[in-house]
């Protein structure tokens, strides 16, 4: 693996360079979680840019708003700090079509990647008109809870005996840390089961006892599915966190056990 960026004092380049990109293999974090043969779960890392530039073919700014789809399955997901620093490399670059960015775009994170990564360019004017939604489902945050757990327990988790049944609930005070530079990374995030009742407020202690925690986004997820999966059975599962932007992206990891992705949506402090 490259040297990351993160940490580390950059130059931001303002020509085309593919070079900048380094991946992280997914396969770190997974062996920390016993994760090794087949996934027990489907998903992708949704990104949306919010500083896409280049130039026309007359050297007009041209400006952008992308989402990026990157499968759970690939072999890597992106370095953040990398991943801004290669899509400051378009600012001074002459491209004809946007269908030439994209495509460019999609060439080179698939090859990061190690996976088919798919790229969406909307206009701004198109973008605006998505608006700010909420999270689907019920909001546990209000729930009269004492926490004194800071770092990912699954003891926390536990299923009540009130049935069967299914549901959505999601909670914003999910807060953990980059690995690299101890920088606070902010969430909301929603979980959909059906299953056994998991009990709410274990479940807002255990998403609460990430605070502390330090992981990349899709790692964070990824244990929090597997977590909850193991400790309370559900028959299907989804987990999808939206994280607010650092550098112009945010990172939104989605893991389930179903394939209905979930829609491309901006919540509050996105």
């Amino acid at each position: 693996m490259k040297d990351l960026h993160l940490g580390k004092h950059s130059e931001y380049p303002d020509q085309y360079d593919a070079g900048l990109l380094i991946p992280i293999p997914r396969k770190l974090g997974r062996e920390a979680l016993k994760l090794s043969g087949e996934l027990p779960f489907v998903g992708a890392d949704l990104w949306t840019g919010y500083e896409l530039s280049w130039l026309d073919a007359q050297g007009k700014p041209q400006v952008a708003i992308a989402e990026f789809t990157v499968p759970a399955n690939s072999e890597a997901l992106i370095e953040s700090k990398s991943f801004k620093l290669y899509l400051n490399s378009y600012n001074q670059t002459a491209f004809e079509r946007w269908s030439d960015v994209s495509q460019r775009l999609e060439d080179d994170l698939s090859q990061c990647a190690g996976g088919p990564v798919l790229v969406q360019l909307y206009t701004l004017a198109n973008y605006q008109k998505q608006g700010i939604q909420e999270l689907p489902g019920e909001c546990i945050d209000t729930l009269d809870v004492a926490i004194d757990c800071y770092h990912p327990d699954p003891a926390l988790l536990d299923v009540t005996d009130g049935g069967e049944v299914s549901e959505t609930l999601h909670s914003h005070l999910l807060k953990t840390n980059c690995p690299v530079t101890g920088q606070p990374d902010w969430a909301s995030v929603m979980v959909r089961y059906r299953g056994r009742q998991i009990s709410r407020e274990g479940l807002l202690k255990y998403i609460v006892s990430f605070r502390q925690h330090q992981d990349f986004h899709e790692q964070c997820v990824e244990r929090m599915f597997n977590d909850i999966l193991n400790r309370c059975g559900p028959e299907e599962l989804d987990v999808y966190a939206r994280y607010t932007r650092r550098g112009g992206l945010d990172i939104n990891p989605w893991r389930s056990t179903s394939t209905a992705m979930p829609g491309s949506f901006r919540l509050v402090r996105q």
